[in-house]
């Protein structure tokens, strides 16, 4: 068991890294739609690359963090009874859920997906839209990020089982740390900062 949760640890590591740094794209993406639209509104011109690489970035953003989503118990929960059970009754039904539910439908998507990459990658597959982008770096992030869920989920029952054997604390108590909303706004202060320091100093 201890062999495992270094696996998980190292798993929580790889997609908290993952989850801090992915919403950048949503900041991407939400820069091209700003330039996008002023340019079509003054220049009367447009791109459809414009737009689908908006799209891209989203759904990387969306795959990608949904490990990072589980990680942090934000996933959506139907909540109707569960709460009123006790912590290990509770223990066992996320090991259910994660087993039965979870990792059977990250491997169906798997097996489906990787096969779908490989060939939009070999052929080099092109949008059908006039000026559109390359497909297959969006169709990667779909093995991406259900590999990324699937990996958590392994991790999250690892560490459900060693709660209930007394081996760790209670893995679904999270610490409460800076959400990744709040360390952007952070990021983007910091350089703001830094600009304006720069221009003073010359």
């Amino acid at each position: 068991m201890h062999a495992l949760l270094k696996l998980s640890k190292a798993v929580d590591r790889l997609n908290s890294l993952i989850g801090k740094y992915v919403i950048w794209l949503i900041l991407a993406s939400t820069v091209i739609s700003a330039v996008n639209a002023i340019v079509r509104k003054t220049f009367n011109v447009s791109s459809n690359a414009y737009l689908e690489a908006q799209w891209y970035l989203f759904a990387a953003a969306f795959l990608l963090a949904s490990a990072y989503t589980l990680l942090n118990g934000e996933h959506v929960k139907i909540d109707v009874i569960y709460s009123h059970w006790s912590k290990r009754t509770q223990t066992w039904i996320d090991i259910f859920g994660f087993t039965c539910f979870l990792l059977p439908f990250c491997v169906a998507i798997l097996w489906f997906s990787v096969p779908f990459f490989l060939k939009g990658f070999h052929s080099g597959e092109m949008s059908s839209n006039a000026g559109g982008l390359i497909r297959w770096p969006v169709y990667a992030m779909m093995p991406l990020g259900f590999g990324l869920l699937l990996l958590q989920g392994l991790s999250e029952i690892i560490k459900r089982l060693a709660f209930l054997q007394g081996l760790i604390e209670d893995p679904t108590n999270k610490k409460v740390e800076k959400t990744a909303e709040e360390e952007l706004a952070e990021a983007i202060l910091q350089l703001a900062e830094a600009k304006a320091a720069k221009n003073h100093a010359v």
